[in-house]
């Protein structure tokens, strides 16, 4: 017997039932997200891998810059920033320092410190294996290598540039075989990646930002449209969000599905990365698929649809969908990048961000960066958008209001990434995106900007992972 869909909210009071189980739902949600957010203090931070990246390629391309260049964008001495920055990742970390980790401050140190690289080097001789003892006895004895007899004792140590780099410059091997000189203008395009055109980017939305200030202080920003979306209630959106998208489909689901995805996956012949980017990309599904359903059951029977549909995408015209998208991400950086300042000057190890920012900074295989590409580009925008602006806002907007909706809607949306250290950046974030939704009256618009956001995220990840 087919099951009859949920009464609108113009039917009356909700039954009882229904109320009870969102209680519920909503009860374990808050305990989950409430455990998620202590359990974050002890997940590792991509913070410190961010840092030493970037300071590996200033580093690296510093000198490589115009002289009067040099201490503007790079500082005076950035291999003497980096080597402070590595004693003090490693002396933090619970784990002893690699073999590759401690020759690259070995070498770091020898202008400065040379009597402690000289036995940093020595002892690390006593450590490694046979086929990596070469590199490190030629670099205690001072010889001179040609570029050939370098690639050979540099081979076992699959080394970093920076390393090899180094290394190269300290055995004397000829400046143009060096990775550096190779690589310049490579190396070049990835510091002015990382550094300059994010200054460029800030100072824009910072503009911008004051600029829609201004108009707001004077009252001259167009009428917000009228707030359309899903006939549902308030008890509708908690079973939603609550029961679907936590309970289901981040608790339930994944348990039942994670060993046998994992199971499924090992029967095929994929190495390790791509093994773990088909994993990710499967269980996000699987996450979607929950609330979705649950959404499509609620929507039956709720009388005619509006233009566009209940949650008013409206992709066109495209070009003013993504010029808006575009601008709001603009207006966010500033406003996000202050809050990150903010907690790592006042909180200096908040402890886990997202555990896919760490995967795609340190994955060898283009086919899983296309994984996580693909779930954090094109299927979190969507489906997080969906529930988050095109759900949740408009329900609690028609009770309260466009302005308590953006911000409630934010709150929700940072507590679901279960991140403390990225809870505020997040619900500033949060905020663009129910604004942009409110005063667009488009959830296309909120989706572009979701997915450029992410992407922007994931292009500085790949620059510093090189």
């Amino acid at each position: 017997m087919r099951a009859s869909p949920p009464p609108s909210p113009a039917s009356g009071a909700e039954p009882g039932w229904k109320v009870l189980l969102a209680l519920i739902s909503l009860s374990l949600c808050l305990l989950l997200w409430l455990n998620g957010l202590v359990d974050s203090l002890g997940r590792p931070s991509v913070g410190d891998s961010l840092n030493l990246r970037q300071l590996e390629l200033t580093a690296l391309a510093g000198e490589l810059l115009p002289q009067s260049l040099q201490e503007p964008l790079v500082g005076k001495d950035p291999r003497a920033e980096l080597a402070r920055e590595m004693k003090r990742q490693i002396a933090a970390s619970p784990l002893p320092a690699t073999a590759l980790q401690r020759l690259e401050l070995a070498l770091l140190q020898r202008g400065s410190q040379p009597l402690v690289a000289a036995a940093e080097l020595r002892a690390l001789t006593e450590m490694v294996d046979a086929p990596r003892r070469p590199l490190l006895k030629a670099l205690s004895e001072g010889r001179r290598a040609d570029a050939a007899q370098f690639q050979f004792w540099l081979e076992p140590w699959r080394a970093p540039m920076l390393v090899a780099q180094l290394s190269c410059e300290q055995l004397g091997s000829p400046g143009d075989s060096c990775p550096a000189s190779r690589w310049q203008r490579r190396l070049l395009l990835q510091l002015l990646g990382v550094s300059v055109l994010p200054l460029l980017l800030l100072l824009l939305g910072s503009g911008l930002l004051l600029r829609l200030a201004w108009q707001a202080w004077r009252q001259r920003l167009p009428v917000a449209p009228p707030l359309i979306g899903p006939p549902l209630s308030l008890v509708d959106g908690t079973l939603l969000v609550a029961g679907g998208f936590v309970v289901l489909g981040e608790v339930i689901l994944p348990q039942l599905l994670q060993q046998r995805l994992k199971g499924l996956v090992a029967l095929l012949p994929l190495n390790d990365a791509l093994s773990q980017g088909v994993q990710v990309l499967m269980l996000y599904l699987a996450l979607m698929a929950a609330p979705l359903l649950i959404l499509v059951w609620m929507l039956q029977g709720r009388g005619e649809r509006p233009g566009q549909g209940w949650l008013q995408w409206r992709w066109r015209p495209w070009s003013s969908t993504l010029g808006s998208a575009a601008g709001l991400v603009l207006m966010m950086l500033p406003a996000v990048s202050l809050c990150g300042w903010l907690i790592d000057r006042f909180w200096p190890d908040p402890g886990g961000s997202n555990p896919m920012l760490e995967l795609v900074l340190s994955s060898p295989d283009p086919r899983a960066l296309a994984c996580f590409a693909l779930t954090a580009i094109v299927l979190a925008p969507l489906f997080e958008e969906a529930l988050f602006r095109g759900v949740l806002l408009p329900v609690v907007g028609r009770r309260w209001g466009g302005g308590a909706a953006v911000l409630i809607s934010a709150a929700v949306f940072a507590l679901a990434h279960l991140s403390l250290s990225e809870l505020v950046p997040l619900f500033v974030l949060g905020i663009g995106l129910g604004w942009l939704r409110w005063r667009s009256g488009r959830l296309g618009a909120s989706v572009l900007m979701h997915a450029l956001w992410n992407s922007l995220t994931f292009l500085n990840l790949l620059v510093l992972a090189g």
